[in-house]
């Protein structure tokens, strides 16, 4: 297993690794919308997105990986009624690739932030 660690997304706030990678997959830890510094985005659903979205292709791009190479992500968001907007920013970033995704509603988030995202990706 080798430890993928890129100082252009947040660091680990617990006892966890950005990413991993077994074999050819890129396994990441779920992403936030803290910035690089550490520092939290507030305000809607669409801003907290865009930075997760940020961090998960920096994380992406450390192991040489992009967007294109993810095969499944897993969305936690706290209220299923952003659904829509959160959904706007997904297809935006994915364009015509469309990786296997699950959502799901959850009571609480870390930070109490509204969204997280977690990817796997196949590498060439």
């Amino acid at each position: 297993m080798n430890i993928i660690q890129t100082e252009r997304a947040p660091q680990a706030i617990g006892p966890y690794s950005q990413a991993t990678v077994v074999d050819r997959w890129l396994f990441t830890s779920g992403q936030i919308p803290l910035t690089p510094a550490g520092e939290l985005v507030t305000g809607d659903i669409e801003a907290q997105t865009e930075q997760v979205f940020r961090n998960l292709e920096a994380v992406l791009a450390a192991a040489g990986a992009s967007l294109a190479d993810v095969v499944k992500t897993t969305v936690f968001v706290k209220n299923l009624n952003d659904f829509a907007r959160l959904n706007a920013v997904y297809e935006r970033h994915f364009g015509a690739h469309k990786p296997a995704r699950s959502t799901v509603e959850v009571a609480r988030l870390p930070r109490d932030v509204l969204v997280e995202i977690e990817a796997i990706c196949r590498l060439s």
